[in-house]
């Protein structure tokens, strides 16, 4: 079978006004504040345990405001405990293995995944090699289709010691063998975009929301579309609802082909 193009073939770093502007994100933490009597009537969770994972030189600071949120949601929202993300180190795949192979036993229920950025192309992978584990992906802003189109690419090297390899992002564009949401911000102002998007497939989707990059993880329709997709029942998801009032806060779903 060929493989079908994808928009992140062309991307490219967003531009330095985008950048510029992601200062905008304390915009979107005074509006989560704001819109919490909202969120909170949300649909409540049940219970099963969910592992977030911080981006590119953040730590589980970075998304304590998310995790509250889910606990508040009725959800066992845990970090990843691993300090700061510096990037694939020595131990760390084998560290996540093992902390999502302990909250599987404990709750003797599958994992969700929520990744923000970097942290959402772990969650993929974590996803592919142990899908049994895991209930549903869900990804901010997380550039696994294209990872050089980004505006911090050249501090990802430094912190590696050497280039992107290659430039075939084939095996990271496969989506995982289970329900996965990308959420994306076409002003994003650190990642590209194009290069955030699910393959287009049965179990995968890509819902687009207005902010900034760094604001993902406290952007009010972010975080309300992820308490929709992590409510729905193990085993049986379904595509993000865009009828009735929410034709007005989200845009048609996006394919990644061209």
């Amino acid at each position: 079978m060929p493989i079908m193009p994808h928009l992140a073939d062309d991307a490219r770093a967003p531009s330095p006004l985008l950048t510029l502007i992601e200062g905008r994100a304390v915009l979107e933490l005074a509006a989560l504040f704001a819109s919490y009597p909202i969120l909170r009537r949300l649909p409540r969770g049940d219970g099963h345990a969910v592992l977030v994972l911080p981006g590119l030189g953040a730590s589980d600071r970075s998304t304590n405001p998310l995790r509250s949120f889910l606990k508040d949601r009725g959800y066992d929202a845990h970090g990843w405990s691993l300090g700061r993300n510096v990037g694939p180190r020595e131990g760390q795949r084998e560290a996540l293995a093992q902390l999502l192979q302990s909250l599987r036993a404990k709750s003797k229920r599958k994992v969700s995944l929520v990744g923000w950025s970097l942290g959402g192309v772990y969650a993929r992978e974590i996803a592919k090699r142990m899908p049994d584990d895991v209930r549903l992906v869900i990804t901010l802003g997380s550039p696994f289709a294209n990872p050089s189109a980004t505006v911090v690419r050249r501090i990802y090297e430094a912190i590696r010691g050497g280039p992107i390899a290659g430039g075939d992002f084939t095996r990271f564009r496969a989506p995982p063998p289970v329900p996965s949401t990308a959420i994306f911000s076409k002003s994003d102002g650190v990642v590209a975009w194009q290069s955030c998007l699910e393959p287009d497939s049965p179990t995968t989707e890509n819902i687009e929301v207005e902010g900034s990059h760094v604001g993902l993880g406290v952007n009010p329709t972010a975080l309300y579309v992820i308490a929709d997709r992590l409510a729905q029942p193990e085993g049986k998801w379904t595509p993000f609802d865009r009828k009735g009032l929410r034709a007005f806060m989200f845009k048609p779903a996006q394919k990644s082909t061209p």
